[in-house]
């Protein structure tokens, strides 16, 4: 399933807006533009707008997405755009609309205006069902049910396939040699163009200076010409990139011609091919291949699931096919080709499955499929005992003991609270951990006494993380309470308005002894220093102790451990002391 998330620009929108996603692209010379279709069939656009590439009626950028009014429901089956940008799509009603830059009549209205906002195209596509739509640098195509092409835009190379080199304001149908055929699939380069036919046949016209048309030389060609090396083989799927060319054939296999500056062509070797050559022809067969007109980057897709890439990823020349770790040829684009564009329409397919991990966290507490209850403080958690085996060793031990079928379904817990005993639970179903800093240090007590390390680890972050000023007081009382006596042995380090630092004894001896009494009253819950600590270079008893500085001590008797909330003092600024035996101490202030 294609995940929008790997698209940088989809980091700039909520959570909410990207699950809502079924469709997608991402486009502009520096993938700066995005547009997208909801489960609700409404479209919305965001990005940098050059050209006017969003279609929202200005030329103004926009982080927050907008919504297309023109294009809501219609829904959208094919798009393209090419480098002004533009943009073209068709709907499953096979109706054509564009917009963005028009500086070559790329956009079919008979115009060099730039399209504010979509269009319909409707000159000789009117009565047209359009099903595909392919965009190069500056030129369009569209290929219609009945199997004919239009072409129009700049036509400085041919690549609208009319016989002539001059630009086609509106949409004209290619005829020449493919006026009799069929065409099942097009494809743009920059400055080419690409057909397949029902026969499997692949024709070519345009720019051929780098042999992309793979007609064995590079001269261009101002109307479509067969690929002849292929006449044996029935091509399934043809892509373009900037100016190299894939085709698949129907056994699965692979081919490759054109430029090769980047490796794109996969050959182990930099240079340009001017004829169709097998790549990949010791790996599985090849069901999907990818490039687009933007990029010198190949991706291709085998049966077996496997997701390769080549030519130019992140700036690297890669000559042969690279295996890697993605699920789909469109990660290839979004995580390595430059810019990092769409090379198709991305499909985002509905969460009809769930993976395990998103089924485990959907059936945690959940009463319906539970076998097993504990109860906390009065309230009840459902869990499922296989899962609390494969995940806590602590649950496999126990239930390995002295577990049967006679036993009670129902376990009562009372060292921990429900707080803290429920996110423990949940942490077994999803690996995160969602507490306050206070009641992670039960949390962190739990953990050590299940011998759960990663999750001690967990704690200690959300600690270190959430300890200021105003609530050091209560997760020292938490401390007490919940009887964590290592929370204290974390070092904190915060850098940013607040600071943390580690002093030792020796670091002390600077510090003012004018204290006289401990603050009264002393806050409920915590027993007065009465006895020396680990601060004794500062304050050794109640008597040492100062108001002005001291706004209050508080001891943990057994384990010797001291927290002092200090007030304003000389240099004006909150401080708050923990004390570690035999360590030293940890200075926090802002």
């Amino acid at each position: 399933m294609v995940d929008v998330g790997k698209w940088p620009i989809f980091t700039l929108i909520s959570p909410q807006d990207t699950a809502s996603i079924r469709k997608a692209c991402v486009f502009g010379t520096s993938a700066n533009e995005a547009i997208y279709v909801t489960d609700n069939d409404e479209v919305f656009v965001f990005g940098l707008n050059y050209s006017n590439c969003l279609g929202t009626g200005d030329n103004q950028s926009t982080l927050v997405p907008k919504k297309l009014e023109a294009l809501c429901g219609k829904k959208i089956k094919s798009l393209s755009y090419g480098s002004g940008p533009h943009v073209l799509l068709s709907t499953e009603d096979g109706v054509v609309y564009a917009w963005g830059h028009n500086g070559y009549s790329q956009l079919g209205n008979g115009t060099t205006n730039q399209g504010i906002a979509p269009v319909q195209v409707c000159t000789n596509l009117l009565i047209k069902q359009v099903v595909e739509v392919a965009c190069g640098s500056h030129h369009s195509m569209a290929l219609a049910a009945d199997g004919e092409v239009f072409a129009w835009g700049y036509n400085n190379c041919g690549q609208v396939g009319s016989g002539s080199t001059v630009n086609q304001p509106t949409p004209r149908k290619v005829t020449s040699c493919l006026h009799t055929k069929r065409v099942v699939g097009i494809a743009c380069g920059q400055t080419s163009s690409m057909a397949v036919l029902d026969s499997g046949e692949v024709y070519g016209w345009g720019y051929n200076g780098n042999g992309q048309l793979g007609l064995g030389n590079n001269g261009n060609q101002l109307t479509p010409v067969r690929v002849a090396a292929l006449q044996n083989v029935c091509v399934n799927q043809i892509v373009c990139g900037y100016a190299h060319t894939l085709a698949l054939t129907d056994e699965g296999l692979l081919y490759a011609w054109g430029a090769n500056t980047y490796g794109q062509l996969g050959t182990g070797s930099k240079n340009n091919l001017l004829s169709p050559t097998p790549i990949m022809v010791e790996k599985e067969r090849v069901i999907e291949i990818a490039a687009c007109h933007s990029a010198h980057t190949s991706a291709a897709k085998t049966q077996g699931g496997h997701v390769y890439m080549w030519g130019q990823c992140r700036g690297q020349s890669v000559v042969l096919p690279h295996l890697t770790h993605f699920s789909c040829t469109d990660d290839v684009f979004a995580c390595f080709a430059t810019p990092a564009v769409s090379w198709r329409l991305l499909s985002v397919e509905h969460e009809d499955f769930l993976t395990v991990a998103d089924s485990l966290k959907k059936e945690f507490d959940s009463p319906e499929t539970a076998d097993l209850k504990f109860r906390i403080d009065g309230k009840y958690i459902h869990v499922h005992k296989a899962v609390l085996k494969i995940r806590c060793e602590h649950f496999r031990s126990m239930f390995q003991s002295y577990w049967n079928e006679d036993m009670k379904e129902v376990i009562e817990i009372d060292q921990f609270s429900y707080p803290v005993y429920r996110a423990f639970l949940q942490y077994l179903y999803t690996d995160t951990v969602d507490l306050p800093p206070e009641d992670a240090i039960g949390l962190l007590d739990l953990a050590t006494s299940y011998c759960e390390n990663r999750l001690k680890r967990l704690c200690q972050h959300i600690i270190k993380r959430g300890i200021t000023v105003e609530n050091a007081f209560s997760l020292f009382s938490a401390a007490v309470r919940y009887d964590a006596e290592h929370v204290w042995n974390i070092n904190f380090k915060v850098k940013s308005s607040q600071t943390c630092e580690a002093r030792t004894q020796e670091d002390l001896s600077s510090q003012p002894k004018d204290f006289s009494f401990l603050p009264s009253p002393v806050p409920t819950g915590f027993p007065t220093a009465v006895s020396p600590g680990p601060l004794c270079s500062v304050a050794t008893t109640k008597e040492d102790l100062h108001p002005k500085f001291i706004e209050g001590v508080y001891w943990k008797e057994e384990s010797r451990r001291v927290a002092v909330l200090a007030n304003k003092h000389k240099l004006n600024r909150h401080r708050v002391y923990i004390g570690l035996p035999g360590w030293g101490l940890v200075r926090f202030q802002c």
